[in-house]
């Protein structure tokens, strides 16, 4: 009789080997992006949400680069969209360095 070997419901290394700096490069991403695509709805929250975005893009566009499963790809660019929405409506709202200069 075969054996059956179950894996975890949710996991991103779905080939079954770790990968920790792909995994804490969707997580980051993933923070960076919620952060900036909340305080992108809130008007003196600008920089913020910009600088958080341009962040979360630029760990997105690595996270990318160097994902090896498909469900880390799925998680980077949800993140990276969530940031790129941050930072346009961050830069819309006045800019990276909106009313410093």
């Amino acid at each position: 009789m075969a054996q059956n070997v179950h894996r975890p419901q949710f996991t991103l290394n779905t080939d079954g080997n770790p990968h920790p700096r792909e995994n804490a490069l969707v997580g980051v991403t993933c923070i960076l992006g919620a952060i900036a695509f909340v305080t992108s709805f809130f008007y003196h929250l600008h920089l913020l949400s910009s600088w958080t975005g341009l962040a979360g893009i630029i760990t997105g566009m690595i996270g990318l680069f160097v994902s090896v499963t498909t469900a880390e790809r799925f998680l980077v660019v949800i993140g990276t969209g969530a940031a790129a929405f941050g930072l346009f409506l961050g830069v819309a709202h006045g800019g990276l360095f909106g009313g410093v200069w």
